[in-house]
């Protein structure tokens, strides 16, 4: 077959997220076809090669095709793809879940609980915060609180606490009670009767990706751990993009010593392989679903503990410690900010550049600091532009964002920087 064969099967017959489909199916447009990966390049169907310049969605942390990666899963799959964990349990689930409870002080996040996606792992998160309010002679605590803008999921609990209003509202009266901040000082005004009808608080720590990859001023973080401990509120840290080194650290919250009562994990955690989720949390909240089977937490899926997901992300655990992943991200984060203060920065289109770690999100509006039409969909623009130039890349509005796989070289980031400095001069000249 040929690209043109997928390109017509795909239009007739399937249906792709986050994406109107009208546009997608306008014969003007070619989709890229992508089959083959190695290292930060992807190749499509026609033989051209480009740089992964979101880690296809925010989920490659070693690159891909990484031969430890791949003999994990083999070695694994020559003995059994997948078992229920339903009642059953095995070896590999076991060490992962030891070894992620791991990178927290003793006596915190002591307890994991697996699941299939990010919107899982907070839905995970949700439900045994209620849950655990229920039993514990608390059940006027049934509310939850989100920051403006925030995103953390599309399943209907992570929906509720979304604060896009494009993607959210048409459901927002349809989920849980739901109080929204736009900043720690909103929730120092909450009066105590509203405080006692909040079980959690729940956050994008360090920086919030869908909100065009805005940085949470610092120190904010820490303020909150102290905020929701005064308040008797559990904290819930979405770390489904931040996790993993993203930011420098292995998780978002070690930048400020915060350890959540929740903490939900995805993306990296298999290192952009398979689809794989963790929730984390404390031996206290565990402890309140013991005592009577009325108690158990009846929450699962039928991939739960997936055999060769958990193969994966002990592999890439593995990695972070052989190739010292982490030393290596913290060089060239620094690389990244003067290679965007070089090409970037002296561009009049180029309102603001935020980055955390290696992720970065540029900023693009009118040379007098307003912001473009959204119907001219500059952004967008721009990310097709970069294709001709060898990146791959999608923005949030007109914020172009750059989170590579980790395992980026120097030239590699300069290489793709460059192209968002071609493109953006190329769109709006």
């Amino acid at each position: 077959m040929t690209t043109q064969d997928w390109v017509t099967l795909d239009r007739k017959h399937c249906w792709h997220p986050f994406t109107p489909q009208d546009e997608w199916t306008d014969l003007s447009q070619t989709p890229l076809m992508l089959e083959s990966g190695k290292g930060v390049w992807l190749k499509d169907t026609e033989g051209n090669e480009y740089i992964d310049g979101n880690s296809s969605i925010w989920t490659n942390i070693h690159g891909h095709n990484h031969p430890y990666l791949n003999q994990a899963i083999k070695d694994q799959l020559a003995k059994v793809a997948h078992t229920s964990y339903l009642g059953f349990a095995h070896p590999l689930a076991s060490e992962l879940a030891t070894r992620l409870c791991g990178f927290f002080p003793k006596n915190t996040l002591e307890r994991c609980f697996f699941s299939d996606d990010g919107s899982t792992a907070v839905e995970v998160a949700m439900k045994m915060s209620l849950q655990s309010r229920l039993q514990s002679d608390q059940p006027n605590r049934k509310g939850f609180i989100c920051f403006n803008n925030a995103y953390h999921g599309d399943t209907m609990g992570a929906a509720s606490l979304g604060g896009v209003s494009a993607f959210f509202d048409r459901f927002a009266k349809l989920g849980l009670p739901i109080t929204r901040a736009r900043c720690l000082q909103d929730l120092h005004a909450l009066s105590e009767k509203e405080l006692s009808q909040i079980t959690a608080v729940i956050i994008e720590p360090i920086i919030q990706g869908v909100n065009q990859m805005t940085p949470w001023e610092e120190g904010m973080l820490k303020e909150l751990r102290k905020w929701s401990e005064n308040n008797g509120v559990h904290l819930i840290l979405d770390e489904v993009m931040t996790g993993f080194g993203r930011t420098g650290e292995m998780f978002a919250c070690q930048h400020e010593d915060v350890t959540p009562d929740f903490l939900c994990l995805a993306k990296g955690l298999t290192a952009g392989y398979m689809p794989m989720a963790a929730t984390l949390t404390t031996e206290g909240i565990y402890s309140t679903f013991l005592g009577s089977r009325e108690n158990t937490f009846y929450y699962g899926h039928s991939y739960t503990a997936n055999s060769l997901g958990c193969a994966v992300a002990m592999a890439s655990l593995d990695l972070f410690e052989k190739e010292q992943t982490l030393k290596k991200v913290q060089g060239k984060t620094k690389t990244l900010s003067l290679l965007l203060e070089e090409h970037l920065a002296p561009l009049l289109q180029v309102y603001q550049i935020r980055q955390v770690g290696l992720i970065a999100g540029i900023e693009l509006r009118e040379k007098d600091s307003s912001p473009f039409h959204q119907e001219l969909r500059v952004g967008n623009a721009v990310c097709l532009e970069a294709r001709k130039h060898q990146l791959l890349t999608r923005p949030i509005l007109d914020t172009i964002v750059f989170m590579p796989p980790l395992a980026i070289s120097i030239e590699e980031m300069e290489l793709a920087v460059q192209a968002i400095a071609t493109s953006v001069q190329a769109v709006t000249p």
